[in-house]
């Protein structure tokens, strides 16, 4: 009988003693469901290597699994990524090892479409400015004149990566009567009917879309796509949005853009590097918002999360089928 994430209790209890290496300090809520018969090392375990036997590798905030941690940890049975994006375990070295790797798809895609519209609306609409003027101590009227922003509703948003975020960020736009356009690296027939969007080539979009939102995962084909030359392709008026990874985009060449008029505005949940140098110049400019990676930063999701990946750890551990393993060819 399959165990429920957290319903455990008598599980625990049963189990033997183990250890994993995690990346911290771990969250309450993941320590809890982890149970008192699991021992977590510090993440310099893995890159010392530990006397003791390890049986699972934990990553909570995208610490870099390679081949060399590996060999520090030859008896790791499972690892886990309370995640999706796995760009930074090494899939192909843990699944040559035998080591199934585990995340969370799906659950976080409400969550982070959630983000991106709020995202589009806020850069659209100069929330985060339109926040700053309201507390400054010298403003005592507001000027009707002052702020305008753009309008959202009947705009066409074009979305680079029709996955299960890209797919719920379409069916929100189409609240708003957007027109909405896609570019994948295979076309999605089964999927356009059901929140309809068109599918174009990549150049196309660019041209056409007054928001063009990024919700790729990270690979050696995504990253730095959107550079110097994607960025001339759009409209002087358009906004470049990204809740995918802060690679994919050039940032000196976002940048430079950005200062030089070639596009109107960005909203990022992510970039490169993460955080930002704080002297970094996307910091001063009020035509982009930013912040902290909060695509899933919900309590709901991050609930999930944390059940699916503990899961998914304590069955690699126990030898069973993982509830989502990373497909080696697809990562």
């Amino acid at each position: 009988m399959p165990h429920e994430p957290g319903h455990r209790g008598e599980d625990h209890r049963a189990q033997r003693h183990v250890r994993i290496v995690a990346d911290g300090p771990l969250p309450a809520a993941i320590r809890k469901l982890l149970g008192n018969h699991v021992e977590v090392l510090p993440w310099t375990v893995a890159t010392a290597g530990n006397p003791l036997p390890v049986d699972g590798i934990y990553t909570y905030d995208r610490p870099r699994v390679d081949e060399g941690i590996l060999d520090q940890l030859p008896g790791v049975k499972v690892i886990s990524n309370n995640g999706v994006g796995v760009d930074h375990i090494d899939v192909g070295a843990a699944t040559a090892r035998g080591i199934p790797v585990g995340n969370t798809p799906g659950i976080p895609a409400g969550a982070t479409a959630d983000l991106g519209f709020a995202l589009i609306l806020a850069a659209a609409r100069r929330v985060t400015e339109g926040d700053r003027f309201s507390r400054r101590p010298d403003v005592t009227v507001f000027d009707p004149g002052d702020l305008v922003g753009r309008e959202v509703y009947g705009q066409t948003l074009g979305i680079i990566g029709l996955g299960q975020i890209g797919a719920a960020v379409a069916r929100r736009a189409r609240g708003f009567d957007m027109t909405v356009v896609y570019h994948n690296r295979h076309r999605r027939r089964d999927v356009e009917p059901l929140v309809e969007a068109r599918y174009v080539s990549l150049s196309e979009l660019l041209e056409v879309s007054d928001f063009v939102l990024l919700s790729v995962p990270l690979t050696e084909q995504t990253q730095g796509m959107i550079g110097s030359g994607a960025l001339a392709q759009m409209k002087s008026t358009a906004t470049l949005v990204n809740i995918a990874r802060g690679a994919v985009v050039d940032t000196t060449a976002l940048t430079a853009a950005l200062q030089n008029g070639d596009i109107h505005s960005a909203a990022l949940d992510v970039t490169e590097p993460e955080p930002l140098p704080r002297d970094h110049p996307l910091l001063t400019m009020d035509n982009v918002t930013i912040t902290p990676h909060l695509g899933t930063a919900s309590a709901q999701t991050r609930q999930r999360m944390n059940e699916i990946s503990v899961e998914n750890l304590l069955r690699g551990i126990r030898g069973e089928p993982l509830l989502f393993v990373v497909d080696c060819a697809g990562s």
